[in-house]
């Protein structure tokens, strides 16, 4: 009489070889997490009876994943030591990095299926397999013999728990258990999630003696002057003021590139071409900690400036160089040398009661600059706003200028006509003759506008300055610091998850901070923790098409965001629950051109 094992083992490889041969799904006693996989697996005409995997044998055997798995390979190998198991650990991609077999004849039969570091063990190479599976729905599971599509897997069980990072909850590898069938299977699925856990907390461990050893390298150095200093690692950038002004998020990464390529000297130098054709002197040096290469400290010394301090010929003056550094001003944020410059021009018209045209793209952050400033001067009196576009519309002609000489002027008052290239040029002479009787009682006068090349011939000379406002995709390096400053007048309370910040960078946000203000509030109020994650973030985001959409079309690419996001990014999940192919998806992605973390 046959086990229930092996009745089951039989049902299984019949449904298999029934759904391989013939149109129709797999059949219901199928497990469904097994169902779905032999369908990706037969569309994507994985292979049935030879195992065809990618190998790649340079990769780092140092990183991060690796040196944190070892210690739990090692003592998960002497536990199994002579048993017919193996443990086995890939990076999020499905790339093999470490095995440990137990015995000899089982270590065999892997390599043979290119069960080895150095190969691909992805679905779509290998088609069902627990590594695989784990990887493309993210979360643990267990395939016994039969259930693997190809055959030559047939007569091992394995079990597979994605490697979590514990901070951000991004997968960062798979931890899998392998064995000859047998009545021992039903224990695997719990050792190796255990195992996983154990994992991830050692990569912890590993971030967190990282980080402190980057901050006390930090300090150290940035307590002394005023020179540029940077601290890169794996997930953290720490910069005092002098660099933060001068350097953007792509800096960031050339300097990082280029301290890699240096190796592990204790101390060298290089010169380093910025992103905007700036040439910067990096003096830098690897910072470890306890748990190895933590990452590296750079010292920076800008062509304009050598490092004895004192300007060379035709470089910046001290005032000049003053520009660029952080101008803070209150209820505001950011640090990016555009937006300092504005921000410093605002507050010096501000202080100096000096007419100032503002121009910039709707939604920039004009009114709010404009408020701060005049707040910096200890005015009590929020800026009177008059917008040329909703008044000035009657035949008349009044309207406008009758609206800004009943405006309150005097000293410590501000009054902002918006919209300056609203203004018609028959209102032109009367307008510009009320802007200068408010500027005479002592007011501060300002106007915005989005091109500064519209403003009317005769109002031009009633602003003495003018500055431009950065769009928020020339300032993206300010973005974490807008986020926070946003999120705050939102709720104390509310965050955003790690992985939210490189999906809002993507993004090109057409209608700059209030568009990104909108997001936020309306992501804040779906969000079902104290923070916001991915799947509360509005579909229109996790899009990056360059045209504008129909509202049909709109409303089809927010639905399949939906879909993806409630499929934890699954695409074969995605479609079945839309009706649609996975082949349609993936058309409908690139057309919408949407991003969503790989699932399949």
């Amino acid at each position: 009489m046959l086990s229930d094992s092996t009745e089951r083992d039989r049902t299984i490889a019949r449904a298999r070889l029934q759904f391989l041969t013939h149109a129709e799904p797999p059949a219901q006693i199928v497990p469904e997490g097994i169902r779905n996989s032999w369908q990706r697996s037969k569309y994507l005409g994985v292979g049935t009876d030879e195992v065809v995997a990618p190998y790649q044998p340079d990769y780092d055997r140092e990183s991060r994943l690796v040196r944190a798995a070892a210690p739990v390979l090692d003592r998960l190998e002497r536990t199994l030591a002579g048993s017919d198991a193996s443990v086995i650990v890939t990076d999020r991609k499905g790339w093999v990095r470490d095995r440990r077999v137990g015995e000899k004849r089982l270590s065999t039969h892997l390599d043979r299926v290119h069960l080895a570091p150095g190969f691909n063990y992805a679905e779509q190479f290998v088609g069902t397999n627990g590594i695989g599976v784990a990887l493309e729905e993210r979360r643990p599971n267990v395939v016994l013999g039969t259930e693997h599509f190809n055959e030559r897997l047939q007569n091992v069980s394995c079990a597979a728990a994605p490697i979590r990072n514990s901070v951000t909850g991004r997968v960062e590898g798979a931890m899998n258990l392998t064995c000859w069938n047998g009545p021992a299977r039903t224990l695997m699925a719990a050792l190796v999630q255990e195992a996983a856990g154990d994992i991830a907390r050692v990569m912890y461990e590993f971030s967190s003696s990282h980080q402190r050893a980057l901050l006390e390298a930090f300090q150290q150095v940035s307590h002394y002057g005023d020179r540029p200093v940077l601290c890169l690692g794996h997930d953290l950038v720490l910069a005092n003021s002098a660099a933060s002004a001068r350097l953007t998020g792509d800096d960031h990464r050339l300097l990082h590139e280029a301290a890699a390529e240096l190796g592990h000297a204790p101390r060298t130098r290089r010169e380093v071409q910025l992103t905007g054709g700036e040439t910067v002197l990096m003096r830098c040096r690897q910072v470890d900690s306890s748990a190895g290469a933590a990452g590296y400290l750079l010292e920076l010394a800008f062509a304009d400036v050598p490092s004895g301090g004192r300007p060379r010929s035709g470089s910046r003056t001290r005032t000049e160089q003053d520009a660029t550094r952080p101008w803070p001003l209150p209820g505001l944020a950011g640090t990016d040398p555009a937006w300092n410059t504005v921000s410093r021009t605002a507050s010096r018209c501000a202080r100096e009661r000096a007419p100032l045209l503002l121009h910039g793209e709707a939604g920039t952050g004009k009114s709010a600059l404009v408020g701060a400033a005049h707040a910096l001067t200890g005015a009590t009196s929020a800026p009177v706003v008059v917008d040329a576009t909703a008044t000035g519309a009657t035949d008349t002609g009044t309207d406008l200028p009758t609206a800004l000489r009943q405006a309150p002027t005097g000293p410590g008052r501000a009054l902002v006509l918006r919209n300056v290239d609203a203004v018609s040029p028959e209102q032109g002479p009367a307008v510009a003759q009320a802007l200068e009787a408010a500027a005479a009682q002592g007011t501060w006068i300002v106007g915005t506008l989005h091109r500064a090349q519209g403003v009317p011939e005769p109002l031009r000379r009633c602003f003495v300055e003018a500055a431009a406002v950065p769009a928020l995709r020339h300032r993206l390096a300010d973005l974490p610091a807008l986020v926070d400053r946003l999120l705050r007048r939102i709720g104390a309370d509310v965050e955003c998850a790690p992985e939210v910040l490189p999906l809002l960078r993507r993004h090109d946000w057409p209608g700059n901070i209030r568009q990104l203000d909108a997001a936020l509030r309306e992501a804040a109020a779906g969000r079902r923790t104290y923070r916001i994650e991915l799947r509360d973030v509005p579909p229109s985001l996790h899009s990056a098409g360059g045209r504008s959409l129909s509202a049909w079309e709109a409303s089809e690419r927010d639905t399949l965001v939906q879909a993806l996001l409630a499929a934890d990014g699954n695409k074969l999940l995605a479609a079945q629950r839309l009706g649609i192919s996975r082949t349609t998806i993936y058309r409908k992605m690139r057309a919408y051109g949407i991003t969503l973390p790989a699932g399949g």
